[in-house]
């Protein structure tokens, strides 16, 4: 009688306290991750397609860089250095110096494959120092945009958040990733990020 009533006693408890439990456990389950900060998500794209593009100019072979996709086009490394210049326009404006020239670096700068995969590679860490330095308070501020067009009579200039343009540079980044895709697909090659994953 004794045996029955406790079990009875924790039968009930466990009733009590299974429901309650399953309760903080779908409430767990459920709960999203909090979204991230302003900075932390333009960092996390930034190296994202840093990485894609780190990636291409590090496999194409050296022998291709100057390989075009069609007549009318500029050569891998050309198309490679373009990206790698335009993160500059962020970057520069980010630390508050003058927006680069819209020419970008001549290809005879740079002398082989290990001086482009260099330039490419800079380029990201100095953008993603950046965005560090700035964190989401800074990168919240407003910056002359660089490639509003200058309406004549106009002397004020448009301005854009410098996270907008770090996202629009980030976008610049992933045309040149697919226009990039093509060369390697013209030039008979499979892009890195399309291989199958071992």
């Amino acid at each position: 009688m004794k045996m029955t009533r406790q079990l009875l006693v924790s039968l009930v408890g466990i009733l009590f306290v299974l429901p309650a439990y399953a309760q903080d456990s779908a409430k767990n389950a459920a709960a999203p991750n909090l979204a991230a900060s302003s900075s932390a998500a333009l960092l996390k794209q930034w190296n994202e397609i840093g990485r894609k593009l780190i990636a291409m100019a590090e496999d194409f072979p050296e022998a291709k860089y100057d390989f075009k996709a069609a007549p009318s086009t500029a050569t891998f490394a050309e198309r490679m250095i373009h990206g790698a210049a335009a993160n500059y326009f962020f970057t520069n404006i980010a630390l508050g110096q003058k927006a680069p020239s819209d020419e970008d670096p001549p290809r005879a700068q740079f002398k082989n494959k290990a001086a482009i995969v260099a330039y490419v590679k800079k380029s990201f860490a100095d953008g993603a120092a950046a965005i560090k330095s700035k964190g989401d308070k800074g990168i919240s501020t407003l910056v002359i945009d660089p490639f509003a067009e200058d309406v004549p009579g106009n002397a004020n200039k448009e301005q854009i958040r410098l996270v907008d343009l770090g996202h629009g540079i980030v976008e610049h980044s992933g045309e040149v990733y697919g226009q990039l895709s093509v060369y390697y697909r013209v030039a008979g090659m499979i892009p890195p990020e399309s291989r199958p994953k071992k």
